[in-house]
């Protein structure tokens, strides 16, 4: 029988080992990690990276044509943030407002940017503020992952996904022009409004 004092010796041998190893196997797998290696999470609803947090950020489904993009855009900072231009593989676009003109209800381009005050935030919406598509390369049916790149006043540029669904909800009329009437409302001089998607 072995006696107290060599079986302490044992088990404090084999827990140094047993550290080692551990140490040895954990220095292994962080020199190998690095962040060009990590997989690419998943699109979540909400998009936090970077000047602002876009969340639930969508598309209207479109075959061809014109459409737009939509999200809530939070932020966090302590200034002001302007958005002064917006980006996609997909099509031209334009920063669009709804607004009144000549007792029209018209969309139009959005003079000055959009801007999301600091600690606040801002709802591009059917009807409201939106990132316009225009002429679109290719069909976005629903489901698709579409691609999106915000310019910032300030130079910096900030990109995000967004989901295509179907949508019905405003009857926003997309047509060619600005000045775009709301359904339901004559069209002013030089555009020809189309029917609502």
């Amino acid at each position: 029988m072995l006696s107290s004092t060599v079986v302490a010796r044992r088990r404090r041998a084999l827990l140094l080992l047993a550290t080692a190893t551990c140490l040895a196997v954990g220095t292994v797998g962080c020199g190998q990690s690095s962040p060009s290696a990590a997989p690419n999470p998943a699109p979540t609803a909400s998009t936090a990276a970077g000047v602002l947090e876009i969340r639930d950020p969508w598309v209207k489904a479109a075959d061809s044509g014109m459409t737009a993009a939509f999200a809530t855009l939070v932020n966090p900072g302590d200034s002001d943030v302007t958005i002064t231009g917006a980006a996609t593989d997909v099509s031209p676009m334009e920063l669009h407002e709804m607004a009144m003109q000549d007792g029209k209800m018209v969309m139009r381009a959005k003079a000055g940017g959009i801007v999301v005050k600091a600690h606040g935030s801002t709802t591009l919406e059917p009807g409201g503020d939106h990132l316009m598509m225009m002429d679109l390369k290719q069909p976005v049916k629903a489901g698709d992952e579409v691609g999106f790149t915000l310019r910032f006043a300030d130079g910096k540029t900030q990109t995000f996904q967004a989901v295509a669904k179907p949508f019905t909800g405003a009857q926003e009329s997309y047509a060619p022009g600005h000045g775009e009437p709301m359904p339901g409302m004559s069209a002013t001089a030089g555009t020809s409004p189309s029917p609502a998607a």
